[in-house]
């Protein structure tokens, strides 16, 4: 069998008025990522991103650390992340000060997960966002397509928390909760790993850190 490798962009910029835009440590991170898959030799058949700023960043990251191109690109919106704005605003209409306390930034994901759970129960329709099954859909043809074209072969997706949670939900068939619980803890470049079969497509890990796990790297674990 081959693998999937959905990986999650490097940390991003929290807080800040563009948060599309990875900080030094996400550069960090995504380029520790693609060293630690170079000394194991590890190459793509294919390679998958969404087309935000942060997934196309954390590509360049793994590549620089692989000291080589990953694989063939595409880019697919399909695997892009949703508006949290654009779903909190759809519950909490006045303005939020931005989230730089802890208190702000625990109300930030409170309001996140509420939203989330009426988008996917459909009782919000956030402006600017797809519904909840057409957003499922997306992500769902991007796993049959992996599936379909790429058996038995290594393939990397470049993606955000939102889809691969998604992704995740798809094969293991969880509830909406479920799947929600799972996107809060999806850490930055985390790997997650499918296997790859002409039937199915099986989880094997989930929210892995392994190219951190040492006490050098112990400080770059980051989680937004």
């Amino acid at each position: 069998m081959g693998t999937l490798y959905l990986v999650r962009h490097g940390q991003a910029s929290f807080g800040a008025q563009d948060y599309d835009q990875l900080s030094p440590r996400g550069h960090e991170q995504a380029v520790r990522l693609g060293a630690y898959w170079r000394e194991r030799g590890l190459r793509f058949d294919a390679v998958y991103t969404g087309t935000l700023r942060r997934h196309a960043q954390t590509l360049a990251g793994i590549a620089e650390g692989l000291q080589a191109a990953p694989g063939p690109l595409q880019a697919l919106p399909a695997l892009d992340e949703y508006d949290s704005a654009a779903l909190i605003g759809a519950i909490h209409p006045l303005p939020l000060p931005p989230a730089d306390t802890p208190e702000l930034y625990r109300q930030h994901f409170r309001l996140l997960c509420d939203a989330l759970a009426q988008w996917m129960g459909g009782t919000i329709s956030p402006a600017g966002m797809p519904s909840w099954t057409g957003f499922s859909d997306g992500v769902r043809a991007v796993l049959e397509h992996v599936r379909r074209q790429h058996a038995g072969h290594d393939v990397l997706l470049v993606s955000s928390g939102g889809p691969i949670s998604t992704a995740v939900g798809e094969v293991l068939s969880t509830p909406p909760e479920v799947t929600i619980a799972l996107n809060m803890r999806i850490r930055n470049s985390a790997v997650t790993e499918f296997s790859i079969s002409p039937k199915r497509l099986m989880l094997q890990t989930f929210n892995t850190l392994p190219h951190l796990d040492t006490p050098e790297h112990a400080g770059w674990v980051t989680h937004a």
